[in-house]
């Protein structure tokens, strides 16, 4: 007999908690957490979408043991979604782009999606909650806008802040759209703790790069982190306390990385540290696509519209799987692979996930 369905109140419930009672007399209900959920995009050599599969036509290999799958789901269900904009200055010559991108991924929203608005500079700061009403969404874009002085690029904080505040105790289909040009610059988590925290997760993370010409302002940078730096010429750190150092370059000289602020390398040179910026950038962001399963673009392939109306199908119609750890396993990393009984197909799902001590 084919496994049924599970209907999404029932995923939403059972996904995360599995009631067992005990064996003594107060009939005491135990909570087991333990609960894997591995979202799954099944598709063509064509990038379509691959409808009709059954839980029989898939496998959970946990570390290359095969598990039982506990729970399925592919029924169409509604998506949460962050959209997180890029707001630093650095990105002033396609900030008006990166805007005009984010509309278009609102219009393409359903009455049940919900979406927010998260910009990040140097800081990361909500515009809108979430929400289903498209205008207040549409609103919080238009009134993004780059800071007139201070300088950061709270990347991987923003990421971070988003995974762990915004989508806590959120179940269901999840992703995060970042438009960026990838140059953190200040982020007070490290690539290895946000990769940590992903991997803990089951949010998608979608991420859009807009290639940027480094700017060089005639300052220092911002914020200066908590450990002093300040951000203006003389040191003066505005909320923070000056001095040299800090988490951005150029402390207190005027002019930031360069006194007077002109940059001094010869073209070459400063083509060659652009190149290398926007490696790193890519790196970065295809770190974040890569371990939660979601993808990569760039705004130069053009029809970003037809990508975000792809995002959303997969979303929207992914399959989600949830298997329960062995009983003896280990804290730490454990591999994933998911294997579907079709041919000629593409499979996504993240290749791992980190469990806690017991």
């Amino acid at each position: 007999m084919k496994p049924r369905l599970i209907c999404c109140a029932a995923m939403a419930m059972l996904a995360f908690a599995a009631v067992s009672r005990s064996q003594g007399t107060d009939d005491t209900i135990k909570v087991d957490t333990r609960l894997v959920s591995v979202p799954v995009i099944v598709s063509d050599h064509d990038g379509r979408y691959v409808p009709n599969l059954q839980q029989s036509d898939f496998k959970v290999l946990q570390d290359g043991n095969e598990q039982q799958i506990a729970f399925f789901g592919a029924a169409e269900e509604p998506v949460t979604v962050a959209i997180l904009i890029d707001t630093s200055q650095s990105t002033h010559a396609v900030l008006g782009d990166i805007k005009d991108s984010a509309k278009s991924f609102v219009k393409l929203l359903q009455p049940k999606d919900r979406a927010m608005v998260v910009t990040f500079d140097y800081d990361v700061h909500i515009l809108s909650p979430l929400t289903s009403d498209q205008d207040q969404l549409k609103d919080a874009i238009k009134h993004a806008q780059i800071p007139d002085r201070l300088v950061g690029t709270m990347l991987r904080d923003a990421v971070y802040q988003t995974v762990s505040k915004s989508f806590q105790g959120i179940n269901g289909r999840k992703a995060i759209i970042v438009l960026t040009d990838g140059k953190d610059a200040g982020s007070y988590i490290r690539t290895p703790d946000l990769l940590y925290r992903l991997e803990e997760s089951d949010t998608m993370v979608y991420t859009v790069m807009f290639k940027t010409v480094e700017r060089m302002p005639n300052r220092g940078f911002g914020r200066g982190g908590v450990l002093g730096g300040g951000g203006f010429p003389g040191g003066r750190g505005g909320r923070f306390p000056g001095g040299g150092g800090g988490r951005f370059p150029g402390g207190g000289r005027p002019g930031g990385n360069f006194p007077g602020g002109r940059d001094r390398r010869d073209p070459q040179q400063r083509q060659e540290r652009e190149k290398e910026q926007n490696a790193e950038a890519a790196d970065l962001l295809k770190d974040l696509s890569d371990t939660t399963a979601g993808r990569f673009f760039s705004s130069k392939d053009g029809k970003l519209k037809k990508t975000f109306a792809e995002i959303l199908e997969e979303l929207r119609f992914q399959y989600r799987l949830g298997f329960y750890p062995p009983d003896d396993e280990h804290a730490g990393v454990h591999q994933i692979r998911v294997k579907v009984d079709r041919e000629n197909i593409v499979v996504r799902a993240r290749s791992s996930y980190r469990s806690q001590a017991k």
